[in-house]
Formats: structure tokens, sequence, C-alpha cells
């Protein structure tokens, strides 16, 4: 398979970890601590992303589906909780509609979208990569040393700036703007890509960010026809990337939907 890059702690049943486009399995550090005495925690970084080279069998859901049943299979992992922000909380869903799971957790996931959302999420999300990318490193970290430099930089993903660390600012900067897989991960979701579902067999978390100011939250009546014995819960406060917003409530929304 793939070399996946993750990190791995704790104890407990597994959890899974999936990160957003442009992001990586750093996302999850404000949580992890939170996390690790109760489950066996692994947070990887998709292929194209972090510190993961680019997949061998290009993007996708049907490779990254693959890529995650061997993953599964090589960490002796048999039906992992998994959970997954944006992109990643779309993933979590696909692998819980492929009954590869035990549990899915879905944070502000992509994929629930209209058309005119898709187009709007989409390049929204490439502005913040142009900005990451044109922006000279030393000006991102003198920008990510004050509350509104870090504000400016990150304002459209998280909800609460200035509590991210100046280092975790530039770092996630450096991150978007070098992931050789945003464009093809973002190729693919032109046409009319929407996921559907429906979710059955398991239990399915869906928490959309109350601040998301990148997907736009489905009515109830949609949701519940992805997943249509799911729980449905808002995160008060929190912007689209919500773990550094309010690491407590995300931890207890984890830990719930993994029981």
């Amino acid at each position: 398979m793939d070399d996946v890059v993750y990190d791995r702690a704790g104890r407990g049943e597994p959890l899974v970890l999936i990160h957003g486009i442009g992001h990586r399995r750093q996302a999850w550090a404000p949580v992890f601590p939170l996390l690790t005495p109760y489950r066996d925690v692994i947070a990887v970084d998709l292929p194209g992303f972090g510190d993961s080279p680019e997949p061998s069998r290009g993007y996708g859901i049907e490779p990254a589906l693959v890529m995650f049943k061997e993953l599964f299979t090589d960490l002796g992992l048999d039906r992992p909780h998994v959970a997954g922000n944006s992109l990643g909380g779309l993933l979590s869903l696909v692998l819980g509609q492929a009954g590869l799971v035990r549990s899915v957790t879905a944070l502000s996931p992509a994929g629930l979208w209209t058309r005119r959302q898709k187009l709007c999420a989409i390049a929204a999300l490439k502005a913040h990569r142009a900005l990451a990318q044109r922006t000279p490193p030393q000006v991102v970290r003198r920008l990510a040393a004050t509350a509104t430099g870090r504000k400016a930089l990150t304002g459209m993903i998280v909800g609460k700036p200035a509590l991210l660390s100046p280092d975790t600012v530039v770092e996630d900067a450096h991150a978007l703007a070098t992931a050789p897989g945003f464009e093809p991960t973002a190729a693919q979701s032109r046409g009319d890509f929407r996921f559907t579902g429906p979710v059955t067999g398991v239990p399915v978390t869906i928490a959309w960010a109350e601040q998301d100011r990148i997907l736009a939250r489905p009515r109830l009546a949609d949701l519940r026809k992805v997943a249509p014995d799911g729980t449905f819960r808002l995160l008060p406060g929190c912007g689209h990337v919500p773990m550094n917003d309010d690491p407590a409530l995300v931890a207890e929304v984890l830990l719930t939907g993994s029981r």
C-alpha cells in the first residue's frame, strides 16, 4: 500500500481521525490528549497532504477507500471508529456506508451541499490556499505573532483565531501552500458530485460548526436522508475546523459518537 504517515497513541477501542483538504494530521493536536485516555487514537495524513506522499492510485473516493482498507489491515484494526472534518468527514461517511467502520463522527463534512454551495466552498478554499502561497514566509510569521494577524490568516477557517499558537499558524500555512494533493482533490468535486448516503447499520454523528464560513449547514431533513438514524449536533462558537476552537466540546462529541 501507499505509505501513510500517522500518529498513534492511547488505549481502548481504535479511533481513526481524518483531516480536511489542505490540512494535516496535526489539526487534531488540541483534542488528541483528551482522547487517548479512552481510545487508541490514530491521526493520519491523507496521501498528498502533510507528510504522506502522493497516492500511487490517484485521488478520489474509491482510491481513498482502498487506502483505508489496506491501512486498517496493516494496523490490525477491525472496523475502527472513524471521525473526520470537512473532506475527512465526507470520507468518514463513505467508510460508514461501505461497512468498514463501527461508528462515524463527521464534523462539518464536505459533500452535503447544493451545486451552488459546492462552488462557493471550493472557491473559498482556493482563495485560502492562494493567500498561503502568495504571502512570504517571513510575513506569515510576523502576522502570526499577533491576534489580529492570526485572524487575517485563518479567520475564514476557524472561529477563534486568537487561540491558535503562532507556530501552528505558520506550519498550517506552509502545509496548505505546499500540499500537492490540494488541486487534484478539489478537482474531484467537479460536476454534480454530492454525497446523499444513506449511511445505515452503524452509529452516525454529524456535528456542524455554528460559525462555519466554508460549508453551509444543511437542513435537518437533508441530514436525515444522509443518516436516517443519526445524531445531529451544533458546535457553538466554532469555525469550519473546530478542533482548536473548543477542544473539550469536540473531544466530547468524538467520544460520545464512538461509544
